[in-house]
């Protein structure tokens, strides 16, 4: 599977997929390798919630041309198993954490991470959890809501309905998904890759509320300031932004760039994922600075 927006390049890379071990299973991931050899580190790419690996399939290839680039689904989330129950922001990153060992013939030396929304958080967890091999942290979208806010969402994601045989949990749900991920789409995204996403973000059902109990019931406040590794924010300009922003604020050596003109759907446009492709290439690979050529 190639990516529409480099396809017929002959440096465009085939997508493939593949599992690694994991304490509650298996995790699923995308990988792109390119076509010549490239001494760019290793990015690897985590996930919004309730989506998966899935979301990343035009940005995978879109950086897999120099680079090697493994995007991990979250388990309980796309093709990966779930645990048992709920687990933390520092619980899934952990998982990550055994997977990205399991692959260390891919992932050699220093390699770089890139996170959207909850995977934001999965990122901050993992470049704690593993702080000598990641090198940088790219971030969109740190879902920091002000306090009563995420006090509130915690609540409704504790209070998440489970399935029942009539089948109206699921069925509401699905109406919902397909509203805002179909119905709302921004020009540029093609039914069938609303439909795909939509078909992605149903998947886990009533578990979809899981990660959401880490993601509201994150201390931002304590673990951004852990972060040692060199961060950039690039900040689509959605409603989150000036949350998002000021979460990055607290990350020591973190600066902030905005994505202006994109919004939502960002991986799924050819320009939003060509700039975002941009800006993090001059981040990733200028070795002098941790800054972003303006």
């Amino acid at each position: 599977m190639t990516s529409s927006i480099i396809a017929g390049r002959s440096d465009a890379p085939a997508v493939q997929r593949g599992y690694a071990p994991g304490r509650y299973g298996q995790i699923h991931y995308h990988l792109s390798r390119p076509v010549s050899r490239s001494d760019a580190p290793p990015l690897v790419l985590l996930h919004q919630n309730p989506s998966s690996s899935l979301e990343y399939r035009h940005l995978i290839a879109a950086m897999g041309t120099d680079r090697v680039v493994i995007a991990l689904d979250t388990p309980g989330y796309g093709m990966s198993d779930a645990p048992p129950a709920p687990i933390d922001m520092a619980g899934y990153a952990a998982c990550f954490a055994e997977a990205i060992d399991a692959l260390a013939p891919l992932l050699r030396g220093p390699f770089d991470v890139y996170g959207f929304h909850t995977g934001t958080l999965l990122a901050t967890e993992l470049a704690l959890a593993m702080p000598r091999d990641i090198r940088r942290l790219v971030l969109s979208g740190i879902p920091m809501r002000p306090t009563q806010e995420r006090a509130e969402r915690l609540r409704a994601a504790q209070d998440f309905a489970p399935l029942d045989e009539s089948g109206s949990v699921a069925l509401d749900l699905a109406a919902k998904l397909w509203d805002y991920v179909v119905a709302q789409r921004r020009p540029g995204v093609t039914l069938d890759d609303a439909a795909a996403l939509w078909i992605d973000k149903l998947k886990p059902l009533d578990r979809a509320a899981w990660a959401y109990l880490g993601v509201w019931s994150y201390d931002y406040e304590a673990r951004l300031p852990l972060v040692t590794q060199p961060v950039l924010l690039l900040q689509p300009d959605e409603d989150i932004a000036e949350a998002s922003i000021a979460a990055a604020g607290l990350i020591p050596n973190a600066q902030a760039k905005r994505l202006a003109g994109f919004d939502r759907d960002i991986f799924h446009i050819p320009d939003s994922i060509a700039a975002l492709a941009l800006a993090m290439r001059r981040y990733l690979d200028n070795p002098f600075s941790s800054g972003v050529p303006q």
